[in-house]
């Protein structure tokens, strides 16, 4: 005789038993508590800033930019009316696509509270309406030899001394734009303007705790008031339209298709100083699409990000020896994701437990197969040059993760809630009092600045986690103009 069929058995009635609850089947998990332990982990990782924590973000982002204009005049190599991008988290975090293997090790509550990273074109090539033609030539996928002979003979000569020479046969002179010499020339100038301003300090302007060359970007740690903030400053060329490399990724379908326009997306692209496995580091820039994942990160659900999030926090600790996996690996996969999935799914709120599995999974398969194409250029595998050891090394910690997902979401949220710890005694010991806050210079205290604060806490509170477009004329430091998506400021 056969059993009583289970979905009659818990129908109704009130003797029937409650539904068992939503387990992970490969470790047992239950999904309703990976998704609080999600839950907990934003809560902690995405601290709410009061009005004098906004104002020392503002005091140290003005800061950032009088210096860059500062740098502009010292021998005009930069554009005169510059276009930066500053992204919230620093290169560590994978906001851009730049190898960690040559960055010094900062750890948040240690050694900075919060952490940015800027672009800040050295050349701009922005009156292109065709695709962009690069050199590829000598190049990895992905990567490009960039020659002066773009552009005109006044720009050839201010950066003559930051190119690589290649003569040619026929006599004529070729100038590479060099990434490395570019990141020298940058540390320098910067270094000289920032012991320029430290000759005469002003009251209220941050502390420099901290200015370190790492690889070809730069690392500023300023202290303002009671906050340590971090700015990666990347040194990068600039271009209007698209490149044709990735000009049939535009052919494809996306999930991002009537949710933002294609001009949105392919506004503009970078090149950052990186260079392949096997390149030429004093030539070869990698490309950026940095502009365009601002752009797409607005398509992209909220209980994903917090997956994204937590998964990165895990990774970032688990897989940092050897170096092989970036977060920028998992930034590419999740937007695989997004393509791969249907929208109405990525778009559950209680399925944040489901979404960490899921990049798990994608990660170790990804790690397997030593394969991770690049989102905008498929053809190029980022994982190609890693050796068979080292794939498969990662893949038995991430084997591990997907066991126990519970136990290391936990060890996530204990870090996460030591640096906070950090910050909270630093603060109170006073380790950044000899800063003055940028409102203690006297006077009313509803003066602009205090309006300044709230104006600057409702855009923090609005936009979390968005990236900001600043326009700046060097000539007019005090008055940037800075843009959160597609609002100006």
């Amino acid at each position: 005789m056969a059993a009583p069929l289970a979905s009659k058995a818990g129908s109704a009635g009130p003797t029937s038993k409650p539904p068992f609850p939503e387990l992970d089947f490969r470790s047992g998990a239950r999904v309703e508590e990976l998704n609080k332990l999600i839950q907990e982990f934003t809560k902690h990782d995405q601290r709410e800033y009061d009005d004098q924590r906004a104002l020392e973000i503002h005091t140290a982002k003005d800061f950032i930019f009088s210096m860059l204009g500062m740098v502009q005049k010292l021998d005009q190599k930069l554009p005169v009316a510059n276009e930066y991008l500053l992204l919230s988290g620093g290169v560590r975090e994978g906001v851009v696509d730049i190898d960690l293997d040559e960055l010094n090790v900062y750890a948040r509550g240690t050694d900075y509270d919060m952490d940015f990273t800027l672009l800040v074109p050295a050349l701009k090539l922005h009156d292109r309406n065709q695709p962009v033609t690069l050199d590829m030539r000598h190049s990895a996928l992905c990567h490009s030899w960039l020659s002066l002979r773009l552009f005109d003979e006044g720009t050839i000569s201010k950066w003559k001394d930051c190119c690589t020479i290649v003569d040619h046969i026929n006599g004529a002179t070729n100038y590479f734009f060099s990434p490395t010499k570019v990141a020298d020339w940058f540390y320098e100038s910067i270094s000289i303007v920032l012991s320029e301003i430290q000759k005469k300090p002003q009251r209220g302007m941050p502390k420099v705790e901290k200015v370190e060359k790492n690889g070809t970007i730069i690392s500023i740690i300023l202290g303002v008031g009671s906050s340590r903030m971090l700015y990666d400053i990347v040194p990068v060329v600039s271009f209007k339209g698209w490149p044709a490399v990735a000009q049939s990724w535009l052919m494809e379908n996306h999930f991002w298709d009537g949710k933002i326009t294609e001009e949105e997306v392919i506004s503009g692209f970078y090149l950052v100083p990186a260079c392949s496995y096997k390149g030429k580091k004093d030539n070869e820039w990698r490309l950026s699409f940095a502009r365009s994942e601002v752009q797409l990160k607005k398509c992209i659900s909220s209980s994903l990000m917090q997956a994204y999030q937590a998964c990165k926090a895990i990774i970032i600790k688990l897989l940092s020896r050897p170096k092989a996996i970036s977060p920028y690996h998992l930034r590419s996969m999740m937007l695989w994701a997004c393509d791969r999935l249907p929208a109405s799914y990525l778009a559950q709120e209680d399925y944040a437990a489901h979404f960490l599995l899921g990049l798990i999974d994608d990660l170790q398969h990804c790690l397997v197969n030593k394969m991770c194409p690049n989102y905008f250029i498929p053809q190029c595998n980022m994982l190609e040059h890693l050796s068979e050891d080292t794939v498969m090394l990662h893949a038995r910690k991430l084997s591990s993760v997907r066991s126990d997902p519970a136990e290391h979401l936990r060890t996530a949220i204990e870090h996460v809630k030591a640096a906070n710890r950090l910050t909270l005694e630093l603060q109170r010991r006073g380790s950044t009092t000899s800063i003055p806050s940028p409102q203690s210079d006297g006077g009313d205290p509803n003066q602009p600045d205090d309006r300044l604060a709230k104006k600057l806490q409702q855009l923090v509170t609005e936009n979390p986690g968005k990236s900001i477009s600043v326009f700046i004329n060097p000539d007019d430091v005090t008055r940037p103009h800075f843009r959160i998506d597609d609002k100006f400021f």
